[in-house]
């Protein structure tokens, strides 16, 4: 029997603070438990809601492994205290994991066979490196020249984009700099206060001479990754990292870094079953592959799908956190697209606020939910680029 196709609201919305990697905030904490303390956060936010009502729990993640695997999202959903049972999948598509979790709990919902979902992403650059602890290729891709895009660096790619698109050292920087500008006076006027969940960590020091171990404690409750003493002078004199006479540098790319987030969903009737109250109603979402040379062109494909599914235009978009993996890919799709560099992530991106992979995209979804109250918009969108040659996009309604 075909199931009633139905509105999937996020009731939930909230994430970590971004820790820089591998030397921050978040550098001996684990990714499950920062995603255990993201899931509390939001359970806390829906006090009426009956935990066992729950369906599942679906949490993104770019490098499943070493600490954040396990299927870390079974094991987060059991340390966060939910009853048990209360599923969990970890699911990969590397940048977008985190807004493909979100895609994929709403859908269980729209298609009936779910009232309440958890979608969210969790990642630990600090632990698990870029690529992950042993990367291995599958030979055959440097069989082909079309395929050995598959194994370039994302870095290199961005050179690509740059170059193919036209994109100059001088745009790219400028575009970093106002990166860390926006994002300096969103913390300053505490505009990330409402989505962000203050995280307790414990540090553990040895006393070799004693033999004890001394416990600190510490709060922490802002992003990391904006730097007040960043200027164009000091861009400028960075050196290209990927490529010997390229253009994009440390300054221009996003920052590696560790976070989670985490969000709720529920049918309309779960919404009335338990007395609570949408946020925002999850609208379309689109994934897309682009040639993996040029992977971050990738949301130029993704995007318009989306406001096709959506049945909106971008001028129905007030609000768009596009993923700043690299200043220059961020800067060919604003350019190719004509997205309104007013509405494009009003509040800084990645290359200030960091960009714990798999879970970027519940985070930057947190980030929209919280920002359409805030500044009464009706639609917002989170779209990234995907290492690999891809792009994704997702559409959000203020309720």
């Amino acid at each position: 029997m075909s199931k009633q196709v139905q509105d999937a609201y996020i009731v939930a919305a909230t994430r970590t603070p971004i820790g820089k990697a591998p030397r921050g905030a978040f550098r001996n904490t684990r990714p499950d438990d920062l995603l255990v303390a993201a899931i509390r956060s939001a359970l806390l936010q829906v006090p009426t809601l009956d935990p066992a009502a729950i369906e599942d729990a679906i949490i993104g993640c770019s490098f499943p492994e070493g600490e954040q695997g396990i299927n870390m999202a079974r094991v987060a959903a059991v340390m966060a205290g939910l009853p048990h049972s209360v599923g969990g999948v970890t699911i990969n598509r590397f940048c977008a994991s985190g807004l493909t979790a979100l895609q994929m709990a709403a859908d269980r919902i729209r298609v009936g066979e779910a009232d309440v979902m958890i979608a969210g992403g969790a990642e630990s650059m600090s632990m698990v490196p870029m690529g992950g602890n042993k990367p291995s290729f599958n030979p055959e891709i440097f069989t082909k020249d079309e395929n050995v895009g598959i194994a370039y660096g994302m870095g290199l790619t961005a050179e690509r984009v740059a170059d193919r698109w036209k994109v100059g050292r001088e745009a790219q920087d400028a575009f970093a700099l106002a990166s860390h500008q926006k994002a300096l006076a969103a913390q300053a006027a505490g505009h990330f206060t409402a989505e962000t969940t203050p995280v307790t960590v414990l540090d553990r020091l040895p006393d070799l001479a004693s033999g004890e171990v001394t416990v600190k404690t510490r709060v922490v409750s802002l992003d990391e990754g904006a730097r007040p003493d960043t200027t164009l002078e000091g861009l400028a004199r960075l050196k290209p990292v990927f490529a010997a006479k390229g253009s994009v540098t440390a300054g221009n790319s996003s920052q590696t870094s560790d976070g989670a987030g985490a969000l709720i969903l529920a049918s309309e009737k779960a919404v009335k079953q338990f007395g609570l109250k949408p946020l925002a109603r999850f609208v379309s979402f689109a994934a897309r592959g682009v040639a993996p040379d040029v992977m971050g062109i990738g949301p130029v494909e993704a995007i318009p799908a989306a406001l096709r599914y959506a049945g909106l235009t971008l001028d129905d978009i007030g609000w768009i956190e596009l993923n700043e993996a690299f200043a220059a890919q961020a800067l060919a799709v604003i350019q190719t697209i004509g997205l309104d560099p007013a509405r494009v992530n009003p509040m800084g991106g990645a290359i200030a606020l960091g960009h714990p992979l798999g879970a970027t995209g519940a985070i930057r979804a947190a980030t929209v939910v919280h920002a359409l109250h805030r500044q009464q918009l009706r639609y917002g969108m989170v779209s990234m680029c995907i290492g690999m040659g891809q792009g994704a996009a997702g559409i959000l309604e203020r309720v």
